[in-house]
């Protein structure tokens, strides 16, 4: 079949499925409205953005989201708590604007797999940002500060047995800082500074289009990053510093120093910023390029996404009892709007990632992934998103081989699987410009690959809930 008619049947089926959920909130007065920042489906205008982070929200601190006046109704809010009878407003008019969200993932294994079963995890996080200009005259400069709390269990971990996350909002289930940072633009934004403690992912290796996806592999980092390095992403904090650089206006560079400290990422040290030791420093660099954003552009919105990262801490030797002095990566990412329909936001998007890591220290040498994203689909559903992706990690055979040699030198390394591949469905209800209902099917090929294991493909069914409060 041709791949344009596998994705409209893949609609039609979906349509069949939703009309009478779609139907029952025409009833209940549930309309289509404009989307909050924080809360928006997809990144199809693929826009520059300062921050981009693992969990909802996608983008940066967006302090006059926060700020929207007297809402006429709940589901004309861009949150579910409103304005605060005009007190948010206020706050944000004085520098002081507060965040929060919540997002849970629940999900049952309906086949392969270690066991059938339920895994359900949540994530809620609050933060404030202090505009300094208007609190202290500090011209373009803002603290962010920010916890997070996950609470509990993993579907991968306990009922499948696989690399790649199918929950995102999963791992380090405790409370915890996760952003202690001062941001500061400099020549009308030309250059931006971020200094402190927070997670260099933030500002770097993300594709938020991803979160459209549930995923972690999708959503929003390539897992090689932080698999085979000391990368970090949110919400694990380390410190550091920041610097976006625009050499033109569809042209961004991005590059910083930021600490190895694993002993930051344990619950003993959730609230100790300074415990444990560096052991070295993580020096990324990346070019974005950004067509279709500036005012008057015809071509179609998209962003490229090349880099490097080379991290300076001692590192095991795969697949040997000695060490290396050094690790380092390479990545290309892009997301692309490739149909319009019309003004608005409905069309098509591609993402897609690739990375490449040496197999002396790498846990995954070669990461794939791909992904269509289209963003209105019914008729006054044009804010809601259906998404189809793949991606698939290749395990070090270096690894493979040493295993082979020590438990199982007769067949040898080659009757191990050689990766995992993760196949996922999903559709984003947009409700209101603060809540999403995420329906989502995954499929798992290999999932016993990273543990050297053979076990039957999984399929895991389930969803997402986020909320902006």
């Amino acid at each position: 079949m041709h791949p344009g008619g596998i994705w409209i049947m893949i609609l039609a089926i979906i349509r069949i499925a939703l009309l009478p959920l779609l139907a029952g909130l025409s009833v209940l007065g549930i309309a289509q409205t404009a989307l909050a920042d924080d809360l928006a489906p997809t990144d199809m205008l693929a826009t520059a953005s300062p921050a981009v982070t693992d969990s909802m929200p996608i983008d940066g601190p967006k302090p006059a989201a926060a700020a929207q006046p007297h809402a006429a109704a709940s589901n004309d809010r861009d949150t579910l708590t409103g304005d605060w009878g005009g007190l948010r407003p206020r706050l944000a008019a004085n520098g002081i604007a507060f965040r929060a969200d919540y997002v849970s993932e629940a999900f049952t294994v309906a086949s392969g797999g270690l066991r059938k079963g339920t895994a359900y995890t949540q994530q809620i996080r609050a933060s404030v940002d202090l505009d300094m200009d208007r609190i202290a005259g500090w011209r373009s400069g803002t603290f962010h500060l920010t916890i997070n709390d996950r609470r509990g269990h993993g579907i991968s971990s306990d009922f499948v047995g696989n690399r790649l996350p199918i929950q995102e909002a999963y791992g380090g289930q405790f409370t915890k800082l996760s952003e202690l940072s001062y941001e500061q633009d400099f020549g009308h934004g030309a250059v931006n500074m971020r200094i402190g403690y927070f997670a260099m992912g933030n500002d770097l290796g993300g594709i938020s289009a991803g979160c459209n996806f549930v995923n972690a592999a999708f959503c929003a980092h390539p897992l090689s990053m932080s698999g085979d390095s000391s990368w970090y992403n949110y919400p694990n904090a380390r410190w550091g510093a920041a610097f976006r650089i625009r050499a033109r206006d569809n042209l961004f560079v991005r590059t910083g120093i930021y600490q190895v400290n694993p002993a930051l990422g344990l619950e003993k040290n959730a609230f100790r910023p300074f415990a444990g030791h560096t052991s070295g420093v993580i020096l990324p660099i990346e070019i974005e390029y950004t067509p279709g954003q500036r005012p008057g552009d015809h071509a179609l919105p998209g962003s490229y996404k090349l880099g490097f990262y080379y991290d300076t801490a001692d590192a095991a030797r795969t697949g040997r009892s000695s060490t290396v002095s050094g690790r380092m990566g390479y990545y290309f990412l892009m997301s692309q709007t490739i149909l319009r329909e019309g003004t608005g936001k409905r069309g098509l998007a591609v993402i897609g990632a690739y990375t490449v890591n040496p197999r002396v220290a790498a846990q995954i040498t070669r990461w794939y992934m791909a992904g269509l994203i289209q963003t209105g689909t019914f008729a006054g559903r044009d804010s809601d998103t259906i998404g189809l992706g793949l991606v698939h990690a290749v395990l070090n055979p270096r690894l493979r081989e040493a295993y082979a040699e020590i438990n199982n030198p007769m067949s040898g390394m080659d009757a191990l699987p050689q990766g995992e591949t993760a196949i996922e469905l999903s559709y984003g209800l947009q409700l209101t410009p603060w809540l999403i209902l995420r329906p989502d099917v995954q499929y798992i090929v290999e999932p016993g690959a990273f543990s050297y294991a053979a076990r039957k493909d999984a399929v895991a069914v389930g969803g997402q809930v986020k909320m902006q409060f």
